[in-house]
């Protein structure tokens, strides 16, 4: 069984195309932090801070409790065209998309900066190894 349909096969209480989509929006999401090449965490990170959702985020990374943050506020630090370019690869909603969002990324981030910090690498495999906790039996 893949990473995806680990995580979908986990989601819990959907329907089988439900879960589905769920991991093509959190597949997408590790290609963000993945993507060295347009900044990766640090730009996602940058992208909530200057949209004004800078203290949300910064708990994210912190070494403390993890701020809640909203589907629409996923829409403004993400920005739209990201959020609706992820709902179109998973074949699911705007709201769907920032609602699974709001769920996961401060998770995600969290573990991602398990130091308080950005690492400057190995986005993928941190971000594989919480999918796989998170995710599995």
């Amino acid at each position: 069984m893949g990473i995806v349909d680990t995580i979908t096969s986990k989601l819990g209480g959907q329907s089988q195309a439900s879960d589905g989509k769920a991991g093509s929006i959190l597949s997408g999401v590790m290609e963000m932090f993945s993507a060295r090449e347009s900044g990766g965490l640090q730009e996602l990170i940058s992208s909530f801070q200057q949209r004004g959702l800078g203290d949300v985020v910064s708990s994210w990374v912190g070494r403390g409790e993890n701020k809640p943050i909203s589907p629409d506020q996923v829409r403004e630090g993400l920005g739209n065209d990201r959020v609706r370019d992820l709902a179109a690869k998973a074949g699911v909603s705007e709201d769907e998309t920032a609602r699974h969002l709001s769920s996961h990324l401060p998770d995600f981030v969290d573990k991602m900066t398990p130091d308080g910090q950005v690492p400057q690498g190995g986005w993928m495999e941190k971000g594989m190894e919480f999918l796989k906790g998170k995710f599995s039996g």
